[in-house]
């Protein structure tokens, strides 16, 4: 199977130049997505490139285009995009040259706080979970308690000798490259970013969260030509056309979403935002659960074994599309309306 070119009007506009250009630079580098230390110099460059005031609109045709390409290749670049947009929120002006991921997950027997002293200032000490690419990364946003009921967000050298990535455990078959583990600080020295609590409250929280759900629309995206070739083989029947047909009417449903969410936000804060992303990431990340399951059912377990790219796709979606939480998602779209005066 070729490699797929990147969806050029994948939100039903035009995108902007820097847009095209980081993705036509994409299709041409060797191990694009697979090898990290080229994808991160690449993610870097088009950090440079996409102005600060990019629209929502563009950086997720940007995600959608590059998973589009690669899965792995958006899996690494969106927490770098996010980290240069939390930073522009905060009104700190980024190393051109550094390598950003977001590190704000909790886990069980895991605890990172932060305290600041005259002598040293603010210092981390503890253990974050669910660190991508910290072995390989310069720099990390990441979020520690400041005591038992608050957390805050503050840039961190990655490099510093207070800080020691884990190597897994990781034996996952999708996103392979995408380390995500646990990473120690030993008094790693931080620089805060807003105040207690900023980075939940800032209005960039919500729409940062559907970037994410572009990533996953453009992965499955890239289902879309092997559905099409069977469809369109002499051995096609109505079955081969139906899965075609359903895989596409579903990510039809998710592009107006994601289109019509982009335009909201750009409008504005708003109190519903929490609502509003939810409802895109559980949207469009149905229509990427059904676009798989089509594929399997209509192409079977040939390209699964034998076309490399096809199963890396495969793997690399199902395991990105986790970081939706399914029926724990949805109750809390349920929850919100719930809570609503107006839920609609």
């Amino acid at each position: 199977m070729t490699s797929p070119q990147p969806p050029r009007l994948s939100l039903f506009v035009e995108p902007a130049d820097g847009v095209e250009q980081a993705l036509a630079a994409a299709s041409v580098i060797d191990g694009f997505g697979v090898d990290v230390s080229v994808t991160l110099a690449w993610a870097a460059e088009v950090g440079r490139m996409l102005p600060a005031d990019a629209s929502l609109t563009d950086r997720w045709q940007l995600l959608a285009g590059t998973a589009f390409l690669d899965v792995g290749a958006a899996r690494i670049l969106e927490p770098h995009l996010d980290a240069l947009a939390i930073l522009d929120e905060a009104g700190v002006e980024p190393d051109e040259t550094a390598t950003w991921g977001v590190f704000a997950a909790e886990g069980a027997g895991t605890r990172l706080t932060a305290v600041r002293t005259d002598a040293t200032g603010w210092t981390l000490r503890g253990t974050k979970p669910w660190c991508s690419l910290a072995g390989s990364l310069s720099h990390a946003l990441v979020t520690a308690w400041v005591d038992d009921e608050q957390r805050r967000l503050f840039s961190v050298p990655l490099r510093h000798d207070t800080v020691t990535p884990h190597p897994g455990p990781w034996h996952a078959r999708g996103l392979s490259q995408v380390v995500s583990a646990p990473v120690d600080f030993a008094g790693t020295p931080a620089t805060p970013l807003g105040d207690v609590g900023w980075y939940l409250r800032r209005p960039g929280f919500a729409p940062g969260g559907v970037g994410v759900a572009a990533a996953w629309w453009g992965g499955a995206m890239g289902l879309l030509p092997a559905l099409h070739a069977a469809a369109s083989s002499e051995r096609a029947d109505q079955v081969a056309q139906l899965h075609l047909g359903d895989a596409d009417a579903a990510l039809w449903a998710a592009r107006a979403v994601l289109a019509e969410t982009a335009d909201v936000f750009s409008a504005g804060p708003r109190a519903d935002a929490g609502l509003l992303a939810n409802r895109a990431r559980t949207v469009t990340a149905r229509a990427a659960t059904l676009a798989l399951e089509t594929t399997d059912l209509a192409l079977g377990p040939l390209p699964l074994v034998a076309d490399e790219a096809h199963a890396r796709r495969v793997a690399d979606l199902h395991l990105y599309l986790r970081q939706h939480h399914g029926a724990r998602d949805a109750a809390r779209i349920g929850r919100e309306l719930v809570a609503s005066e107006q839920p609609w």
